[in-house]
């Protein structure tokens, strides 16, 4: 597996139950979602890395625009059910890049990969890392350039970290981390049904750019207070801003020049700015009832985080990238959150085989919404103070050494966002009593390691999702119809998620060999309906039960072929997706495309590493070598709207050293 390109689909290929958009090759976003919640940016997904918050606002805007390059991530942690309730809010769990560090056994290392591609991709990570006495180190800067597979799609990507660790005490560590990212990508627009299936590579805009620059400084302070007890104190802060100017219209429009004007017609430019704060607090503490070994866990979470939001301000009729305004923004908001929150979990190592962990999560949210829409003419505001406790149990029993039962119940939640409570226009009206989004997760699983040769994990699922934020039409007492934004409905998501690894040559020959013939499957069965919902349409008010709802696939599939020797290792994976709405009326076409069916579709990827000593690497492969066409988005928004093609056929080739 090839990390220069951040392609989700083969780097998280052997973790069932994601839903991936292939938002464009160059990986500049991860969009991923869980158990049938939106990939949409990972908008559903508590995104961390090295245990903070990376998602742009966690409360308000929880898009995560920040994507690092997976060449400096160690291993990714995906954690579901009643442990994610450490971790607050948000459906589909908590995903965690913990970072690469620096080599403990060297005072200075270098690691340098090259990556050069298809459509002028060419990418370059290089690291250094390292320990001298009680400092231990590791930094990257990666840059990333191409001009994607569509006209009109190039891409400029930076990437920073650094992490520097003093370790005062053999007990006591502080930890400084940084990370930057930021790219300018050229956007090639949406397409219709009927262009896309004329050719899927061609592009209609030529004058959209999206920009998003985010920063993270980060403080890890650890404490070994006694053999039984350790503590950890983090401290975030998020800052930077998301930029887009683009001429937004239905694909079936054409950004030609204006023959009154004989220039183009201006771009819409939306500007987003962001300031957070974030400290959280975890003890962790090993006792003993009587012969019943228990483990706590306990903490705190305080946040303050800020959103400017400048949108549709009147851009200039450039072809580049310009955030220059001739006219100045229709709407300028100030959104504030902020949450308070404690949490304790305790496991009870009841007998030798059975565990139970209990959890229980408190948290304090309070919303403020300020500003000016409609041609900034019209002042909005909107206030919102709640609070909640949050339960969840786990189970577990260990069959035999190598196996064993899991389960698990746990209640979830999603902030309503400030979108929701952003009135359209003068007669909409924001329902003061709208609800976040609750429901609960219950799981049961099987899961085993059998030496070196299998493994596997299967578990069924049942996800409630209740309390959809949605439009209905309402009527005011003199008859008039107004669009009023409250809680619609319910949903559930229920299913199977399978994973299993088999070593084909281990399985008959006892006797380790450097070859090895490795075959695994990542799978996952979703049945996603709503059960009681209503939703605004076309002036009425359409029920939604037993609607699927919308980019929920009922089946996914990664299945991939692994031969590897002592030095060379090469991979052949096979992904599958059914067929998925993108709206909850199920639409089957529009003339725009922009809602729809999404159809089936498969894909085929290799991969090819050669280690040539131990300080030298080649990697090669081809994505998608078949060259299927397809589509796994239709958006009614940035980046689109329409339909949004996946990439074709493409290659690369990277040289690598670690020294």
């Amino acid at each position: 597996m090839h990390l220069a390109q951040n392609n989700t689909r083969t780097a998280f290929a052997q973790i069932p139950g994601l839903t991936m958009w292939d938002m464009d090759g160059a990986g500049l976003q991860v969009n991923v979602g869980s158990r049938g919640t939106d990939s949409h940016r990972s908008i559903e997904m508590n995104m961390r890395q090295n245990g903070y918050n990376i998602n742009s606002d966690m409360f308000g805007y929880p898009e995560d625009h920040y994507s690092p390059p997976m060449q400096g991530i160690q291993r990714v942690e995906l954690v579901r059910g009643s442990a994610a309730l450490q971790f607050g809010s948000q459906f589909g769990g908590m995903m965690n890049y913990v970072m690469k560090e620096g080599d403990s056994t060297k005072p200075f290392s270098i690691e340098s990969e090259q990556t050069v591609g298809s459509n002028n991709l060419f990418n370059s990570y290089n690291a250094i890392g390292g320990r001298k006495g009680k400092l231990t180190y590791y930094a990257y800067f990666d840059y990333r350039h191409g001009d994607g597979w569509r006209p009109s799609s190039a891409f400029n990507y930076h990437a920073y970290y650094f992490h520097i660790n003093y370790q005062f005490t053999p007990k006591t560590s502080i930890a400084l981390e940084f990370s930057r990212m930021d790219y300018v990508q050229q956007i090639a627009g949406g397409l219709t049904d009927v262009t896309f299936h004329q050719n899927a590579q061609q592009s209609f805009r030529s004058r959209n750019y999206f920009n998003p620059e985010i920063n993270i400084p980060a403080l890890i302070f650890k404490h070994e207070i006694s053999p039984h007890t350790r503590v950890e104190i983090t401290t975030k802060t998020l800052f930077g801003q998301r930029n887009s100017v683009q001429f937004i219209a239905s694909p079936v429009i054409a950004d030609t020049l204006n023959t009154t004007s004989g220039s183009y017609n201006p771009r819409q430019v939306d500007r987003d700015y962001y300031s957070g704060f974030a400290i959280e607090a975890r003890l962790l503490h090993n006792y003993k009832i009587g012969d019943v070994n228990s483990t706590i866990t306990t903490g705190m979470r305080y946040s303050n985080e800020m959103t400017k939001r400048q949108q549709k301000g009147v851009g200039t009729t450039g072809n580049d990238f310009d955030l220059n305004l001739v006219q100045p923004y229709g709407i300028d908001l100030h959104l504030q959150t902020y949450n308070y929150a404690v949490f304790a979990e305790n496991l009870f190592q009841l007998t030798k085989q059975f565990s139970v962990t209990p959890g229980v999560r408190y948290e304090v949210i309070n919303t403020n919404l300020t500003g000016k829409i409609n041609n900034a003419t019209v002042d909005v505001a909107y206030k919102s103070d709640r609070n909640f406790p949050l339960f969840g149990t786990g189970l577990q029993f260990q069959l035999d050494n190598n196996s064993q039962l899991y389960g698990n119940i746990s209640q979830a939640y999603r902030p309503f966002l400030y979108a929701n409570v952003t009135p359209a226009d003068r007669v909409d009206v924001i329902d003061p009593d709208l609800k976040d989004s609750k429901g609960y997760d219950i799981d049961f699983g099987y899961r085993g390691r059998f030496s070196d040769v299998f493994n596997f994990d299967v578990n069924a699922f049942y996800l409630f999702y209740g309390n959809k934020v949605g439009l209905l039409s309402q009527k005011k007492p003199d008859g008039t119809n107004y669009l009023f934004t409250t809680n619609i409905g319910n949903a559930v998501t229920k299913g199977v998620e399978l994973y299993a690894e088999l070593s084909l040559l281990k399985s008959m020959y006892k006797r380790h060999k450097p070859f090895d013939i490795r075959i695994f499957n990542s799978m996952a069965y979703y049945h996603a309906r709503y059960t009681s919902a209503q939703l605004y349409k076309s002036g009425a008010n359409i029920d939604l039960t037993g609607n699927r709802v919308e980019n929920v696939p009922e089946l996914t599939s990664k299945t991939g072929l692994i031969v590897q020797s002592k030095h060379l290792t090469t991979t052949v994976q096979y992904s599958y997706t059914s067929k998925t709405f993108n709206d909850a009326f199920n639409t089957i076409t529009s003339a725009d495309g922009i809602t729809g069916m999404i159809p089936a579709y498969h894909v085929w990827d290799w991969s090819v590493n050669w280690q040539l000593t131990k300080a030298y690497q080649i990697s090669a492969g081809i994505n998608n070598f078949t060259n299927e066409q397809y589509f796994n988005r239709r958006i009614t928004m940035y980046p689109g709207p329409g339909i949004l093609p996946a990439d074709g056929r493409t290659f690369y080739v990277s040289f690598g050293v670690k020294l």
